[in-house]
């Protein structure tokens, strides 16, 4: 491989992860478009680049806790379902993964916590971490106070309750008994407006008693961990940012007409803070105990405050039913996973499914999560930081053994530039009603190609929202169109001249300085972005490099004689044959299919990926020290198609 000195380090051994949808509906199209085809382009480039036995794609459907018992449930009284909780999860989770197959996603496991030897896998390895956690004494039984609905006689859990975020400066459209929709903690007595789904009514506080992991003991590991990520240029800005939030010492925000009444109670030590523009001012402690202290004073007296973010106990049992038992400790029975942390070590799970599929020992798993060369990719919506990168961290920590992850968190994916939702006005298509207008490779292209990893983009897709008005250019087909058009025509236009004046082979000879140049500069320059995350900017230097590529065809061919001139058409189709044989290479993680059919024509090995042989030509890798006959092309053969529907209109 070609050596320069500023190339990217990659992995030895790597496991990607993407987010596990929940096992209560089909995937909306947040779900692939804002993350599981991000993290499949990159394992495939990853299985390019390190060697495909070096990589494992892990994810699964997140069966358990109370948003699949509370779908379910309502769909048994609507007598839309039949058949047990269990069936219902199983159900989903094989829509889901038709879906995921029907995109293209590659994953070597998609597993489901409850379900088959993954859901056996992971139950055991639930046992096995609280057994751990237990044992470093850093878990402990906590009483909490959990809402109980007086009408329905029922212990509420999670989102089962709803209500407004208690947290200050807090955005979510909705609130649960102790998280909100962004990933927001605090305690259920927080919560702000209570409301009970299964009544309707304001349910009451009863006291519980769940383990909780002491994640405040990790809190100078976590910081060094942020430094860490803050000198590393492929962490994404909005990451350590969002993890800085949860490393700020405890607050409350107290209104500052209520600030006179504040300063006549005896409080525990604090620091005020006063900004002349804000509506607030701030109250800092030392501690959460000396917090809640205050508190409790500030609840006494009436006065209205909201609290901070920072490091808080992390809740890890609860009792839903549909869950996985916890081991019986210290007198407290019948306690299951909450479903946040068992999804954290998940992918450890589905990766003992997966090596025990390939007839590896029991410990095989150990190789790849203790491994220092071993890097564990995680992508994630950007709601889910606080989980991925602070609770879990602190989790992994305690473990004392298992790689630290690398987040990758996309921004939303907006509907129309609104978040998505399935119950507003507007509603969003899933990801199965998309493919009956788009192809996977045009969608692919076009949620790879979104600048998630800075901002929030708007997915406005014309032939859903606008049908009748065919007309209209479609934002979605843009980068579809550096498959079916530009690339499309590179490669016609290169095989139809070898058939007819070559006698079908590629000419001997060696290719051109500036047309090599070209290809090594695209090469390291998408190497770089992949390695950073920059997705976008892969796909616009392969959009470039195309483009350049038909624009010097082009220019050439136009040249009066030029075709009936051998050396000069010869030297042309070696240097375009080798931007056919990079583009491949590059496109292969995203389009993976069309030029698997790519490589059949040229009539080259799967070597055509493989990075060790990256800036090799064709001629290198078909073996051939003259001519290399080429695959017969027959007329208007399309190597990336349009969606028929779009060749109907």
């Amino acid at each position: 491989m070609c050596d320069h000195p500023e190339r990217p380090a990659f992995p030895k051994r790597a496991i990607i992860t993407g987010g596990m949808p929940y096992g209560n509906k089909e995937l909306h199209f947040g779900h692939i478009g804002g993350v599981f085809i991000h993290a499949d382009i990159y394992a495939r480039f990853l299985r390019d680049r390190i060697g495909r036995d070096n990589v494992i794609f892990v994810s699964g459907t997140d069966c358990y806790g109370s948003a699949s018992e509370i779908s379910y449930e309502e769909l048994v009284r609507q007598g839309a379902f039949e058949g047990s909780l269990l069936d219902f999860v199983e159900a989903n989770h094989l829509k889901q993964k038709a879906v995921l197959d029907a995109y293209g996603i590659s994953l070597d496991l998609f597993g489901a916590s409850a379900l088959g030897r993954a859901g056996e896998l992971h139950s055991e390895t639930s046992r096995e971490v609280f057994e751990r956690l237990y044992e470093s004494g850093t878990l402990s039984l906590t009483e909490t106070q959990q809402f109980f609905d007086p009408k329905a006689q029922a212990f509420l859990n999670g989102r089962q309750v709803i209500g407004r975020c208690p947290i200050q400066g807090c955005k979510s459209e909705k609130a649960y008994a102790d998280e909100c929709a962004l990933g927001h903690q605090y305690s259920p007595e927080d919560l702000i407006a209570p409301r009970s789904v299964l009544s309707g009514e304001a349910p009451v506080l009863r006291p519980v008693r769940n383990w909780c992991f002491d994640l405040e003991r990790f809190e100078p590991d976590i910081r060094a961990r942020q430094a860490v990520l803050e000198n590393d240029p492929s962490t994404r800005k909005y990451l350590v940012s969002v993890i800085d939030e949860f490393l700020r010492p405890p607050a409350v925000y107290i209104k500052k007409e209520q600030m006179e009444r504040v300063r006549a109670l005896n409080l525990p030590p604090h620091e005020a803070v006063s900004e002349e523009q804000k509506t607030s001012d701030t109250l800092v402690f030392r501690s959460l105990a000396e917090r809640a202290e205050a508190c409790l004073a500030l609840d006494r007296h009436s006065i209205r405050y909201r609290k901070g973010k920072t490091l808080v106990p992390f809740r890890i049992s609860g009792n839903v039913a549909f869950g996985i038992p916890v081991p019986e400790k210290d007198g407290a029975e019948g306690l299951t996973f909450w479903v946040w942390p068992e999804s954290l070590w998940a992918p450890i799970s589905f990766t003992r499914a997966v090596l025990e599929a390939r007839g590896a020992d029991r410990d095989a798993w150990r190789s790849w999560w203790n491994d220092r060369q071993t890097v564990v990719y995680q992508f994630i919506g950007e709601d889910n930081i606080y989980f991925y990168c602070v609770a879990q961290t602190g989790l992994f920590l305690a473990l004392g053994d298992l790689r630290l992850t690398t987040a990758v968190p996309n921004r939303h994916v907006l509907y129309m530039d609104k978040k998505a939702s399935s119950s507003g006005a507007l509603k969003p298509p899933t990801a199965k009603e998309l493919l009956e207008q788009y192809t996977k490779d045009q969608l692919r292209m076009h949620f790879f190609h979104l600048n998630l990893g800075v901002n929030s983009a708007s997915f406005a897709p014309k032939a859903i929202i606008d049908p009748d008005n065919t007309r209209e250019y479609d934002p979605v087909l843009y980068e579809g169109n550096i498959l079916t058009n530009i690339y499309n025509r590179l490669i016609r236009s290169c095989f139809y001249a070898a058939q007819k004046y070559c006698g079908g082979v590629l000419p001997a000879g060696e290719v051109g300085p500036d047309a090599l140049l070209r290809a090594r500069d695209v090469i390291l320059a998408y190497e770089t972005a992949m390695a950073r995350f920059e997705f976008g900017k892969a796909v616009d230097l392969l959009d470039g490099y195309l483009r350049e590529a038909n624009k010097v065809w082009a220019a050439e061919t136009k040249i009066p004689g030029f075709m009936e001139n051998a050396d000069a058409l010869a030297a042309l189709l070696r240097d375009s044959f080798h931007a056919v044989r990079t583009a491949a290479a590059l496109l292969h993680p995203m389009a993976p299919e069309g030029v698997e059919m790519v490589r059949a024509y040229l009539c080259v090995d799967d070597s055509l990926w493989d990075w060790e042989r990256i800036f090799e030509p064709l001629s290198a890798l078909a073996g051939a020290s003259g001519a290399h006959a080429l695959k017969h092309l027959e007329p208007r053969i399309d190597f990336f198609k349009k969606h028929e529907r779009q060749l109907r209109d």
